[in-house]
């Protein structure tokens, strides 16, 4: 197992060039299972929870290859409908298989997901969404089974209890895709994933429409072919990096940050104190006067990312004053609280609120990692903290960043990953 040695107090500065976006390389990787031919995929990120999706792919029976951040699948004569405990029990996103195998095959057995632990979410849009147009779907051993020899189209509500659902519009929009008649998701999520996920179906084949907005209609077709197609960049990774300049004084420009993906971040950042403009080159992120608090509420996009917060509270950490950050999507997603204490942190938890209060400097200390942002965050920490800092279990952060030992060190950061005794 690895970890990350991080001495603190360098300012950052340079240029980064952001990875493909995991979160929308994973659903549509699943999407190439609608199709009748071959598909290529570019801007392929090369990390674990990608190829955690490559290995139930080929469990299914798809030829899928991989190279330079490149994947090319062959779906043709697929018959397996089972997603293995084994692989989907490590990452949540597996889960998104489970639409087209249904559509495809007219039968799916899908193990009830893992991933972080970042708090309870329940599958139950999902199973919602999928029975409303036509599925029958049972729990049966930890495995979500569901069968229809004909989905159809229906007009279904996707709202929950902390918003919309990226990965239950994603499963249904593309079981949509192969029902018969129209679908319409109300309450559909409007994330640039699931956006990037209807521009690839729409490249397929599929007729959608209302994409990046809470009504998504989808008229079915008969068929869908194989398609090339090239990922969005990571808005996360770009918004951590902007928290990594900001937190270390620095000014860095990032390489394929869309700014109206990381509009929500863009502004707390700038209310803090940042200088960020969008040049040429990339996204400029400089510090220009000492940072000021700030109150951030995670919301569903076009909000604050819940996936940010824990790399916002870092920066919060040593930014003089109070702030609230309060958790509106997963209120549990704290875990990171306890070891920003042991480097010095001040934050108190009153239900999904952390307030923080800034101290002067963080100290280096050993630390573990719970989940993959909080991984981010600790690096984050270390990199300002005084000392030596020691981020354990970073398999976590190997899910979801490629490469950011090397990205960190080409900025200045003094960082090495080596195995833990």
């Amino acid at each position: 197992m690895d970890r990350f040695i991080i001495e603190g107090g360098a300012r950052l500065k340079g240029t980064v060039e952001l990875s493909g976006a995991k979160n929308a390389a994973l659903p549509i990787l699943a999407a190439t299972l609608l199709a009748d031919s071959k598909s290529v995929i570019k801007n392929v990120p090369p990390l674990r929870d990608v190829y955690t999706m490559l290995r139930i792919m080929r469990v299914l029976g798809v030829k899928v290859s991989m190279e330079d951040n490149v994947v090319i699948v062959e779906p043709r004569g697929y018959s397996n409908y089972t997603a293995p405990y084994k692989l989907v029990s490590t990452m949540r996103a597996s889960v998104c298989v489970l639409g087209p195998v249904l559509a495809k095959l007219k039968l799916a057995e899908v193990s009830m997901p893992g991933g972080c632990v970042i708090g309870p979410r329940p599958i139950d849009l999902h199973i919602k969404g999928l029975s409303a147009i036509g599925a029958d779907i049972k729990i049966e051993h930890g495995y979500i089974v569901a069968s229809a020899k004909q989905l159809k189209g229906a007009r279904v509500y996707l709202g929950g209890n902390f918003g919309s659902s990226v990965l239950a519009t994603a499963n249904l929009m593309m079981a949509a895709t192969l029902a018969k008649g129209k679908t319409v998701i109300e309450s559909a999520a409007c994330e640039p994933e699931v956006c990037d996920l209807a521009k690839f179906l729409i490249k397929m084949g599929a007729k959608i429409k209302g994409h990046g907005t809470p009504v998504v209609e989808i008229e079915g077709v008969k068929s869908l072919h194989g398609a090339e197609y090239t990922i969005i960049d990571d808005r996360i990774e770009a918004g951590t990096f902007m928290i990594a300049s900001a937190i270390t004084g620095g000014d860095i420009v990032i390489k394929g940050a869309n700014v109206e993906h990381i509009g929500a971040v863009i502004d707390k950042l700038q209310c803090a104190g940042l200088k960020i403009t969008d040049t040429k080159e990339g996204l400029r992120v400089k510090t220009i006067r000492s940072l000021r608090p700030v109150d951030v509420t995670t919301l569903p996009y076009p909000g604050f990312p819940t996936d940010m917060q824990a790399q916002m509270m870092a920066l919060m950490s040593i930014t003089k004053g109070i702030s609230v950050i309060t958790e509106k999507v997963y209120p549990e997603r704290y875990m990171h609280v306890s070891e920003l204490a042991r480097m010095g942190g001040q934050v108190m938890l009153e239900g999904p609120s952390a307030i923080i209060k800034g101290v002067p400097r963080l100290s280096g200390a050993p630390v573990m990692a719970s989940d993959l942002r909080a991984s981010a965050a600790l690096i984050l920490a270390g990199l300002v903290a005084k000392g030596k800092t020691e981020v354990s279990r970073i398999y976590h952060l190997d899910r979801g960043y490629y490469n950011i030992e090397e990205k960190l060190e080409k900025l200045g950061a003094r960082i090495k990953r080596e195995k833990e005794d």
